[in-house]
């Protein structure tokens, strides 16, 4: 907007300059004065033409990038629909693991929380339980899964996640 209206002015400062030069040789003014106007009008016409590409260039990028930014947003929503859907089929994946491993409600829950990375002390918080419950129920989770701790479980689903094949069976 700013430049736009430079341009204008400087427009008319070019269209003035020049009828001031036609009046001027009409006049009779000494060629020293006439050349310094046509000099004056020369770059006043050069600057106008050079704002008016670069409004022109600027222009088109702004253009360009917001045809980017469109498909950025198009690609990162498609992207988040692809999380949330990778999401929803990895929480089945780990509920039919669950489900195969025997636990109990309340043990998903706390296996759930574990892989959330929170302290048994933060589950009990969580599931409004005494300390002492959630740890009876990490350890049956422990028994039914034959993995020792949080970091097995963790590292179990993680690499279950990074393979290809089939999910495995915890050994």
């Amino acid at each position: 907007m700013k430049d736009r209206l430079i341009a204008t002015l400087l427009a008319c400062i070019v269209l003035l300059k020049l009828v001031d030069v036609i009046f001027d040789a009409d006049l009779g003014v000494p060629a020293w004065h006439l050349l310094q106007e046509w000099v004056l009008l020369l770059l006043s016409a050069t600057g106008f033409v050079y704002l008016l590409v670069d409004i022109r260039r600027r222009t088109r990028e702004t253009q360009q990038l917001r045809s980017s930014l469109f498909l950025s947003n198009q690609k990162l929503q498609e992207l988040d629909q692809s999380m949330r859907d990778a999401r929803r089929q990895y929480a089945e994946v780990i509920q039919e693991h669950f489900d195969n491993w025997g636990l109990s409600r309340g043990e998903q829950e706390v296996a759930l929380l574990l892989l959330k990375g929170l302290s048994l002390r933060e589950i009990a918080s969580v599931r409004n339980t005494k300390e002492k419950t959630v740890r009876q129920q990490a350890s049956s989770i422990y028994g039914k899964t034959g993995l020792e701790g949080r970091h097995a479980i963790s590292a179990w689903f993680l690499e279950d996640f990074l393979m290809e094949d089939t999910p495995r069976a915890p050994e």
